[in-house]
């Protein structure tokens, strides 16, 4: 005998096959997000009034949905887009410390901004004189568009105001969205986040084969993708100057307990074979952090970023005991080279710190000058040079031989940046985090800046 359906059971079937109607709508107009818009497994649940997402399940309330349908159906295809294009940003995961209230607003502007730009048929709306003043304020900010920039800006506004574009940008809900998205006690990135890392990549991918990326709309997904997915966590970026290498430790994976432990049954007192004292782990061993001190850094927030370097190095699981840190500050010349090989040289430097420098940016002086410390042997396992710079000084024509990454602190010529170079956008909130954000044109506040 057939299964009876409860009215609950068949409200969800009939709520998936609406999903499934949805998801074949906004396919037809944007074929590039066919990876995307199938990544979410619809997941029935009644406590929610809009869509929600965890970045794996795709949660909604068969009521709602069924009622929307009948009552305003386009609503649909562009919650559903709105929801899946907070994951391929990778809003979920990127929030960092910033405030949680003010950053999912950032989100809802930055997603309902793009959809508004696409001006697909499927997702198209009347744009209310609310977007309207704020989408003008947003372009003339010349920052770019994504969150962190709308975030920032955001700090300007009142409690009222922050409520009423709350309400106007509402799309989905956050309530499944990681609790400590960005905190030290999430250091590694979540399973559903390098999925969507994947999907992204792919999707850009696709779309560049079929040439959606020259067309106007399609642009706009792609010029917002690549600002937040620059926005990537420093401590995740850090990792790739990790080195392979042998260090004395027992290596558990490689070591059978059951042999070790059938030597005790056996003979009373010996294991039948001894664990491996080394293992190969990927950690940092050396490398150089290069300090932009043209007149344009901000003193203070050079301190908080090695402050925090100095936080992500002292994992001991990350960090070689033996590891050697070279911080060199340069404008148009090397100023200054201070080595740091433990944690009480590192608490020292922080509590002397003072910027050395002042004038305009050359790049080029610092890589000449690492390539003469390695011929001359001071530096002997090189993992990487990390410039920490405003993005405005001339780069070095040749590839040097270790890897390179330029650290920048706000909008940059990507153009005008080495192929060779890796690059990464820093947001000051990573940074900042115990004081409003100040990034004036030559700041030498708290005494900081030296001139030589």
């Amino acid at each position: 005998m057939a299964h009876q359906l409860t009215q609950d059971e068949w409200e969800a079937q009939t709520a998936e096959k609406v999903l499934a109607f949805v998801r074949d709508e906004i396919y037809l107009e944007l074929r590039f997000f066919e990876l995307a818009l199938t990544a979410l497994a619809p997941c029935p649940d009644r406590a929610v009034k809009a869509f929600a997402t965890d970045g794996d399940r795709l949660f909604f309330s068969p009521e709602q949905v069924l009622r929307v349908f009948r009552t305003n159906a386009p609503f649909l295809d562009r919650a559903y887009l709105h929801t899946v294009l907070h994951c391929i940003f990778a809003h979920l995961w990127i929030g960092a410390d910033r405030e949680r209230a003010r950053w999912q607003i950032a989100c809802d502007i930055a997603v309902e901004y793009t959809i508004d730009a696409m001006g697909k048929t499927c997702t198209k709306r009347i744009l209310s004189w609310t977007r309207q003043l704020f989408y003008e304020r947003l372009q003339k900010s010349g920052e770019g568009i994504s969150a962190a920039v709308i975030y920032r800006m955001l700090k300007e506004d009142s409690a009222e105001e922050l409520q009423r574009l709350a309400a106007e940008f509402y799309t989905d809900d956050h309530c499944y969205w990681p609790k400590q998205e960005g905190s030290r006690a999430a250091q590694s990135r979540s399973a559903a986040q390098k999925k969507w890392n994947r999907i992204a990549r792919q999707t850009r991918q696709l779309s560049m084969r079929r040439g959606d990326m020259q067309k106007e709309g399609e642009a706009q997904v792609f010029a917002q993708l690549a600002a937040e997915r620059g926005r990537r966590s420093y401590r995740d970026f850090l990792q790739k100057f990790s080195v392979l290498r042998e260090e004395l430790a027992a290596d558990l994976d490689e070591f059978d307990l059951n042999c070790y432990t059938y030597g005790f049954r056996l003979y009373g007192n010996m294991p039948l074979i001894e664990p491996l004292e080394s293992r190969e782990t990927k950690k940092i061993r050396e490398f150089v952090i290069a300090i932009d001190t043209s007149y344009s850094t901000s003193g203070e927030l050079v301190r908080q970023f090695l402050r925090e370097t100095v936080d992500i190095l002292n994992q001991s699981e990350r960090f070689f005991s033996d590891a050697r840190i070279r911080i060199l500050q340069s404008d148009d010349a090397v100023r200054q080279d201070t080595v740091i090989c433990g944690q009480r040289e590192w608490a020292g430097f922080l509590a002397d710190f003072r910027l050395a420098g002042g004038g305009g940016t050359d790049f080029r002086p610092v890589f000449s000058y690492v390539d003469g410390l390695l011929a001359k042997g001071e530096i002997k396992a090189l993992s990487g040079l990390l410039y920490f710079t405003d993005g405005k000084g001339i780069y070095p024509g040749k590839r040097p031989d270790y890897k390179t990454a330029f650290l920048f602190l706000g909008e940059y010529d990507d153009a005008a940046v080495p192929p060779w170079a890796m690059r990464l956008r820093l947001e000051p909130e990573e940074f900042l985090r115990d004081s409003a954000y100040e990034l004036r044109r030559g700041d030498a506040a708290g005494g900081l800046f030296d001139k030589k």
